[in-house]
């Protein structure tokens, strides 16, 4: 759950490609978090230079790949439809294949391949460069299945196919897995140890996407505010560092600092922070370029410090408010958004009343609030009973809803009378003669089309507004 869920994106397949020297189809389906879309970005790229092209057409597949998430139930039980989907598929098409990727694959490998037989390949997060070998096994007959965690992976040398964008915005991975241990979370026994990527290999990434007509990034990673460079290998292991490797490190605020000087007139986001990590150098990098957006994504998970432990987050609210108040001190038109999880085991009514005075405290511009539910294999499925009744779950989890909807419209509403720049992405949902697009705060604008095109900074005067929504008018380009 530290993850943003974008439940609108849930399920898509990656569009499709025509190489006229590739033979064969691939079909791929991504469920989870934003690191998932973009490794389905990676393997499509592999398997590119295998002969194959991604296809949106199930019926015409040769392989079929689901890049599953282990974060929530939910989408275990929506990936196991869609696999018995697949299956009925091969029917009339005996010769597909249909494997499993990521977070999902790695957790129930014996399950899904030995016992319910359901695939034909698994694959874990850090062996995506193995395809080429185990997709040789499944033509020749045999299961084939690599979930070996690496240490040092991070695919800084593969140039992902970008078909999960609007073409304007794009992803950049630069952390591998998470050391945190909260204990209600799956990824670090699924994605394994924190690594991070070569600074150079990013800086190349994001250079040759400017080129390509890219306008905006997000830097990427389980928890981004904890990258450090220092020559390859494991964070746990920058003590054992020399001390050249110290003093010639990378960190995150470095990173954004480099990443934003390299290409100035790109727009820069990244996600997700993690409350103990953030450092003020990050904020003040933030406040020092203008193409860094004001958004910072700061999970809080819970108002009570006993839940926090229980949790094992290593922050106190103390401390985050700490956090919070810099920000707004450094960043005063700085929008903050958070997870939150309500129900998390011994959860008092206590507890939960302390959670809505951080709602009131920060009046977060949106956020992202779920039940608890609980992973097998975290420490807490293994420590903590899931003690709170469902319907007790619900009631709060409601109240939190409806007082971070408050809080939308409170936020919303500040916007109105500002001239904002706004990154044209496409055509709004409700009107086709209005584009959509988004401010740094990340907050949606929706505005008349006129002359401008996918891909233009507009300065947008807000004039009306929903609770999530901005209303404005067109009143020429930005400086961009």
């Amino acid at each position: 759950m530290e993850k943003t869920i974008d439940e609108t994106i849930q399920g898509t397949s990656l569009s499709g490609t025509h190489n006229n020297a590739n033979a064969r189809k691939l079909y791929i389906e991504s469920y989870g978090c934003a690191m998932n879309f973009s490794d389905s970005e990676i393997v499509a790229s592999i398997l590119a230079t295998e002969g194959f092209n991604t296809t949106q057409n199930l019926e015409d597949a040769d392989l079929v790949l689901v890049n599953t998430c282990s974060i929530r139930e939910k989408a275990e039980l929506t990936v196991r439809k869609r696999l018995e989907k697949f299956n009925a598929v091969k029917k009339n098409r005996p010769h597909l294949k249909v494997g499993v990727l990521g977070c999902m694959a790695e957790r129930l490998k014996s399950q899904l391949l030995e016992e319910e037989k359901i695939v034909d390949m698994v694959v874990g997060p850090d062996a995506y460069k193995d395809l080429p070998n185990l997709i040789k096994e499944v033509d020749e007959g045999r299961d084939a299945v690599n979930v070996v965690l690496s240490k040092e992976e991070t695919y800084g040398d593969i140039a992902p196919v970008r078909l999960q964008t609007n073409g304007v915005s794009a992803l950049v991975s630069i952390t591998r897995g998470c050391d945190n241990m909260c204990t209600f979370c799956v990824v670090p026994f699924t994605r394994g140890r924190e690594r991070s990527r070569n600074p150079q290999s990013i800086l190349e990434e994001v250079n040759d996407l400017w080129e390509k007509g890219f306008k905006e990034i997000t830097l990427l990673g389980q928890n981004v505010d904890s990258y450090l460079w220092y020559g390859g290998g494991l964070k746990k292991d920058f003590v054992k560092a020399s001390e050249m490797q110290k003093a010639t490190a990378v960190d995150f605020s470095n990173l954004l600092g480099m990443v934003a000087e390299a290409q100035p007139k790109m727009r820069i986001r990244f996600s997700t922070s993690n409350p103990q990590d953030m450092t003020l150098d990050v904020i003040r990098t933030m406040a020092k370029y203008d193409n860094i957006c004001n958004h910072i994504h700061l999970p809080v998970q819970s108002g009570s410090n006993r839940i926090l432990k229980e949790m094992n987050r290593l922050h106190t609210i103390e401390e985050y408010f700490k956090l919070i108040d810099n920000i707004r001190e450094i960043l005063p038109d700085c929008a903050i958004s958070q997870d939150m999880i309500s129900g998390f085991p011994t959860e008092s009514e206590e507890d939960h009343q302390a959670t809505l005075a951080v709602l009131e405290y920060v009046k977060y511009d949106f956020g992202y609030m779920y039940l608890y539910s609980e992973r097998p294999g975290t420490m807490a499925a293994r420590k903590l009973e899931d003690d709170v009744p469902m319907n007790v779950k619900q009631r709060r989890l409601a109240e939190i809803i409806a007082l971070q909807r408050e809080h939308c419209k409170f936020r919303t509403e500040e916007h109105l009378g500002n001239i904002e720049e706004v990154l044209v992405e496409g055509t709004s949902k409700k009107s086709n003669a209005h584009w959509m697009g988004r401010n740094s705060q990340n907050t949606v604008v929706v505005f008349p089309k006129g002359n401008y095109k996918v891909g233009d900074f507009v300065n947008v005067k807000i004039s009306d507004c929903t609770s999530a929504t901005l209303i404005g008018e067109a009143l020429g380009y930005s400086k961009n």
